[in-house]
Order: structure tokens, then sequence, then C-alpha cells
């Protein structure tokens, strides 16, 4: 049996020469039923083996079981348009995708292997001390962000960044990073190369991190800033989300206010919050900096 199977791989439509059984007489609801245990990737890999895979990928109780359980607010908060009658695998595809809002400052999408709700607030929708005196800070921009964008401080001496999100996040545990970069990065000839020529203070007192919920989790944190010409998200702390009918406000606060000396160089990209899961990722791509808790 398992040899006429193999046999039968090399006809797409799961048709074969032979008598014996093949991949392509599973009834569809079998497969659909089978390919339910895979991730996305796995499944959009499997349906190109024959027709009843193919029509099974498409079954919405399939991709229903891969959608967040609020998945219908999460359209409405962040698709501007949706047709009738749009199938489930349309709807992942869709919010996989990176979706904009509130302004343009906040992007949105799953994770296409897990599904995972993953968010990114830009520079330009933080409340920055100074961002509008050129002589602390500029906005510059960068293909290296998202939102086309960063926000460059050249030097200060009050270093406070604040911000605030309200989401009907779905149930699970979330982490806040904030992305940040020592020195400012360009392209010469080709390469990249940074200029560090205002990057400086850091090394004197780390910088603390905080992290407040509509419902009581409050998170502190501090590290040092250092490395200059890389990128790195600086763990601020974790949150839970219980119930995935309401509304999750989040505060967010980085801070360096000890006025005894000016610092700079620093270019603020974004704050992102991704399911906790993921910092193992980050770590693993030497993208992580974690801070120590307070």
């Amino acid at each position: 049996m398992g040899a006429s199977f193999s046999l039968s791989f090399t006809d797409q439509d799961g048709f074969s020469s032979s008598s014996s059984p093949s991949l392509g007489d599973l009834p569809e609801s079998c497969v659909a039923s089978i390919i339910g245990y895979l991730d996305p990737p796995q499944i959009c890999k499997l349906a190109k083996l024959n027709r009843a895979f193919r029509a099974a990928s498409w079954a919405d109780f399939v991709w229903e079981s891969k959608l967040p359980p609020n998945y219908e607010t999460l359209v409405g908060e962040v698709l501007s348009f949706v047709p009738e009658k749009l199938g489930k695998r349309d709807i992942y595809t869709r919010l996989c995708r990176v979706n904009t809002f509130d302004g343009g400052t906040k992007k949105i999408w799953l994770d296409k292997s897990t599904g995972g709700v993953c968010m990114s607030i830009s520079s330009k929708g933080l409340q920055i001390t100074g961002i509008d005196d050129r002589r602390y800070w500029n906005h510059i921009p960068t293909e290296e962000s998202r939102f086309g964008s960063i926000a460059y401080l050249q030097q200060i001496w009050w270093f406070e960044v604040d911000g605030e999100v309200e989401f009907p996040f779905p149930p699970g545990t979330y982490s806040v990073f904030f992305r940040l970069q020592l020195g400012r990065a360009a392209r010469r000839f080709g390469r990249r190369i940074c200029n560090s020529e205002h990057v400086h203070g850091w090394d004197i007192k780390p910088v603390r991190f905080q992290l407040w919920t509509s419902d009581g989790q409050y998170a502190t944190s501090q590290c040092t800033v250092s490395d200059p010409g890389e990128w790195f998200h600086y763990h601020v702390g974790d949150f839970n989300v219980e119930n995935s009918n309401s509304l999750t406000r989040i505060k967010i606060s980085m801070t360096q206010i000890d006025c005894t000396h000016t610092k700079g160089g620093l270019c603020l990209d974004s704050v992102v919050i991704y399911p906790s899961k993921f910092r193992e990722r980050l770590k693993q791509r030497g993208y992580l900096k974690c801070a120590k808790p307070m």
C-alpha cells in the first residue's frame, strides 16, 4: 500500500496507471481533517499534491482553527473592505499581510506560521520629549524601517519616550520591545555604513523601560543601550490577555532622565508587540537585548 501511494505522487491530479489506491482517492473531508493538524505553510505545500489536497486546503473549518478566536473583530479593526462570504483561507491571507491603521502610525499582521498577532507602532505614533525641536530630534527617511522613517536623537538632557495603544488582542502572552540602534546608518558606494559621531552618554546610566496595562499589569526593567550600528529589540516586559472580547490598553515608557549628562546618537524606529514565544526567534538571530527587571 505504501509503495502504491509513493508512485502516485508523480501525477499532480492524483491519477495513476495502476489500479492500486492513490492519494487522489482519499475523500476530501478525510484529507481536510488530516491537514488541519498542520501549520499553514505546510498546508499550502500539500495543496500542490493533487486535486483532493488542493480542494481540502480551502476548507473553512481548516482555516478557522488557524485564525485567532476574535478574528472577526480584527477584520473590522484593520481591513478597510472585506467582500461578503470571503473564505476563511482568504481572511487568513489578508490578515497575514502587513495592514496599516491609525493614520499610518501602526501596522498589524498575523505570523504566517502560527497565526499570532504582531503589531508595530512607529516613532511618529509615540510621544517623544523634544521631538519638535530640531536641535534634539529629527525624522529621517530610511529603508530600514517598516514605516519608511525613524526618529534620530542628536543630543538631549531629558530623554523620555511614551506610547499607548488600545487593541482587541486575542488571548495569550505578549512581549513588548523598543527597536533601537546607536549611530546613524547610511549607504556609500552601495555599502551600509554607520556614523557614530553623535553617540554618547548611554554607557553612564541604563535606560529604564516600563509597561502598564488597563487591567493592572505592570513591568519595569533597565538596560544599557550599546553596540552601535545594529538594530536591537530591547525587551520592555510581558503582558497577558485572557478575554478576547474586550480591548486591552497598553502604556509603554522609555526614559533616561539623569540631567547630569547629555546623551545622543540614537535611532528610534518603533515599539513592537509579539507573542512571547517569538523572543526565542529574536535571540537566535542576535536581535534581542534583555533588560534586567527592577
